[in-house]
C-alpha cells in the first residue's frame, strides 16, 4: 500500500465523510477501506483532530506558523544578550 501525507484539512474532511458513512449503518471496516486508511490511522486522527472543523484547522496552522516565528525572534534575541554578557564581561 502506497504510504501518502494528509494535510490536516484533508483529515477533517475524511473524518467527517467518515462520520457520514457511519451515519448510514456501513460497517466500520468498508468506510476504511472507502477512506483508503488503516483503522490505527483512523483512531489517531479522531483523537488527535475529532473536535476540528476545517476553519480550525487553519486557525491551528496559522497560529503554529506565528508561534515558530515568534520562538525564532526569541532565540536571536538571547544570542544577542549573551553575546553582550560575554563582551562586557571580557572587557572588565
Amino acid at each position: 500500500m502506497k504510504r501518502t501525507r494528509h494535510t490536516p484539512e484533508q483529515i477533517v474532511r475524511k473524518l467527517r465523510e467518515a462520520d457520514r458513512l457511519l451515519a448510514e449503518s456501513i460497517p466500520l471496516a468498508e468506510v476504511m477501506r472507502h477512506l483508503e486508511i488503516s483503522h490505527q490511522t483512523y483512531q489517531r486522527w479522531r483523537s488527535q483532530y475529532g473536535a476540528m472543523r476545517p476553519d480550525d484547522v487553519a486557525r491551528l496552522k496559522t497560529l503554529e506558523q506565528e508561534n515558530a516565528r515568534l520562538k525564532r525572534l526569541l532565540a536571536e534575541k538571547e544570542l544577542d544578550n549573551d553575546m553582550l554578557r560575554m563582551v562586557a564581561v571580557s572587557n572588565f
